[in-house]
């Protein structure tokens, strides 16, 4: 008789492979693309020009990646138990236990020193600093901040103002005082229309997205997104028009703040209706807003280029 064939086992193998995928979407691939705030400062400054400038702000990107990374591991990790029961967030590596809190934490631990002894030894003391400290304020935010009212959405803003500031940190680049007002402001409305939008969604429905939102009125939020709206425009015009009298052929920088202006308007429609969800996928899926957004770009870059 014939010897039955081996039963090879790939189990271990696999289960190897489902926990370094789930790790990897645990880190939120399609969260890395907020990142792109690194270049925010160099842009405004004309200073993107060199190879040397692209190499330090891809490794600003790369080490800023891991920051943000961590904390997410480190968020799912401690809110698994929550998740659980969340009819969305269930799916999520952590909650579904493809991959156990333990090893969350750990991964995002380690990613999170290596991200801040790389930053001090490859860009500099300050460029560690602020990225310490958005590692600092992310996971106080985690444990505590995301329950206090108003307190939430401050920090979750200023995540978005520190990826902003850090290219110029570490680059060497003043930052303008009219640059923090707009990205800080123009960040808080795009946080508070999330917020509001998800408000209205779960008007008349049992539970909430974020424990917070209960505590939150529409109202509230609707006035959040207007008056950060309102400032981050009156921000980029005073900025605009703080440069004297163009030295160009037509004055390219005041005249991106129509496009500016739009581009506000068209996102505040999707706030307005309640539909204004993450902001990468507000940018990225709608198309007049992509457009309006080249626009503002081509007025700046030529303002930048002095043509």
């Amino acid at each position: 008789m014939l010897d039955a064939p081996a039963v090879v086992r790939h189990a271990p193998a696999r289960a190897h492979g489902g926990r370094v995928l789930g790790l990897v979407t645990t880190a939120r691939p399609r969260q890395w693309v907020k990142n792109v705030l690194v270049l925010a400062a160099p842009a405004a400054a004309g200073r993107l020009g060199s190879w040397q400038t692209g190499a330090r702000l891809a490794l600003v990107f790369a080490l800023f990646t891991a920051a943000a990374s961590a904390v997410y591991l480190l968020n799912d990790a401690r809110d698994a138990e929550a998740d659980r029961a969340h009819p969305v967030k269930c799916r999520r590596p952590v909650a579904s236990g493809q991959v156990s809190a333990a090893l969350a934490t750990g991964a995002g631990i380690l990613l999170a020193l290596g991200a801040a002894v790389a930053a001090a030894l490859l860009c500099g003391p300050l460029t560690a600093a602020l990225l310490v400290a958005y590692l600092v304020m992310q996971i106080a935010y985690c444990v505590r901040l995301k329950h206090v009212l108003v307190v939430d959405l401050a920090v979750v803003a200023t995540g978005f103002l520190m990826r902003a500031m850090i290219g110029g940190v570490a680059l060497g680049i003043p930052l303008s005082r009219w640059f923090l007002i707009t990205t800080g402001f123009g960040a808080l409305f795009m946080v508070a229309a999330k917020r509001y939008s998800e408000a209205v969604q779960m008007e008349g429905a049992e539970g909430a997205t974020r424990a917070l939102l209960t505590q939150y009125t529409t109202g509230y939020l609707r006035f959040v997104w207007q008056l950060a709206a309102g400032t981050a425009v009156l921000g980029y015009c005073l900025w605009a028009l703080e440069a004297g009298p163009p030295e160009t052929s037509l004055p390219w920088r005041q005249l991106s703040v129509v496009a500016f202006v739009l581009g506000v308007l068209r996102y505040a429609v999707f706030a307005d209706r309640g539909t204004a969800g993450a902001p990468e996928d507000v940018v990225l899926r709608d198309r007049p807003l992509a457009v309006i957004g080249l626009a503002w770009a081509a007025l700046y870059g030529m303002s930048v280029a002095g043509l």
